[in-house]
């Protein structure tokens, strides 16, 4: 199967992408909905994902893409290995996260990567981002106790974003001391990932774990 071409990016405040979609029906989606859940938000052509879902057998992954496109393509190159611990969805994250976590069984969600989004540059269009303090906060509340969230890129100015909008919520501890994580701690790399290490380029990763709240 030929990889489709697609535009890079994608203005998610377009008018096509403020539709919620609807929540999944987990019991169809996955073969045992129950295993843990790993969700990649931003996860373009879905390799990433689709070489973890063959590693750990025993969790489900769920990528979220906003490019349509890749998702069908990504989809189809599932259904064609039989992989029934893996999905993708096309949606806007910014306005579907809630909507589709709050079906989620309850601890289910214990692993989220977010992984070189679009750094949109211009500061009027920082509302573009992917990590807004709003999405953070959903997170927030359906993520495990003890999940992680894992997120990297190669903007340094976009990772300290991310990292700070993390930090700044009572439920996300970072994990390293360090400023930047020197390793990845998932056992895949993604395409960019790769494709960054071989320039020599700098890569800046954070890890973040959700405590529980105390009142």
């Amino acid at each position: 199967m030929s990889p489709v071409r697609v535009r890079q990016h994608v203005n998610p405040l377009a008018q096509k992408y403020q539709t919620p979609v609807k929540s999944l029906d987990w019991e169809k989606v996955y073969s045992q909905p129950h295993q843990p859940l790993h969700l990649d938000i931003g996860s373009a052509r879905g390799r990433f994902l689709l070489n973890m879902a063959k590693i750990e057998t025993n969790w489900n992954f769920l990528g979220l893409e906003i490019r349509e496109p890749l998702v069908i393509e990504a989809n189809q190159l599932c259904s064609d290995l039989g992989l029934t611990n893996l999905h993708y969805l096309f949606c806007n994250v910014n306005k579907s996260l809630k909507t589709l976590l709050s079906s989620l069984p309850a601890g289910t969600l214990q692993r989220v990567t977010i992984q070189f989004p679009d750094p949109w540059f211009k500061s009027r269009h920082a509302k573009r981002r992917i990590v807004q303090p709003e999405l953070v906060s959903d997170l927030a509340n359906y993520l495990a106790v003890g999940g992680v969230v894992f997120l990297q890129s190669d903007i340094e100015s976009l990772a300290l974003e991310m990292r700070n909008n993390f930090s700044q919520n009572p439920a996300f501890q970072k994990l390293s001391s360090q400023e930047w994580m020197p390793e990845n701690p998932l056992p895949v790399a993604t395409e960019r990932e790769i494709a960054t290490k071989n320039k020599g380029e700098p890569i800046y990763r954070t890890l973040f774990i959700k405590r529980e709240i105390t009142a």
